[in-house]
């Protein structure tokens, strides 16, 4: 079991420098306090914001050198989600508008390399499969 995710939540990506915010639209969403989210709220700008700069060495931008948190000159570029598939794996018994609920352990894969998962989860009452 974990927790069921809802907009809010916090998540971080491994080639991003800084954590940013699940946004889901309420549209057809069954709501706590914040929309529930699905395996298909996994739109770049939309559902995903960007995760300050990006560290990851196959992006397709030239880098700048960034100084992150560790002190450590590294190059970087800024951070453009390219996720166009699903978060995975999601709960197939709790379906949201025809999709399966998204749960504490879903990630998302971005083509840039990254992994996206989350660190706070929009709620603490709400437990899923």
């Amino acid at each position: 079991m974990g927790f069921c995710i809802c907009g809010g939540a916090s998540m971080m990506c491994t080639f991003g420098t800084v954590p940013s915010l699940l946004n889901i639209l309420p549209t057809y969403r069954v709501l706590h306090t914040m929309p529930i989210a699905t395996i298909m709220d996994n739109k770049p700008m939309v559902n995903i914001m960007p995760f300050g700069m990006c560290v990851a060495p196959n992006h397709p931008i030239p880098p700048v050198t960034v100084v992150p948190f560790a002190g450590v000159p590294t190059p970087a570029r800024p951070c453009t989600p390219v996720t166009p598939a699903p978060w995975i794996p999601g709960s197939p018994t709790v379906l949201v508008g025809n999709y399966p609920a998204l749960n504490s352990s879903s990630c998302l894969m971005c083509a840039n390399g990254g992994q996206i998962r989350f660190t706070t989860f929009g709620q603490t009452t709400i437990m899923i499969p």
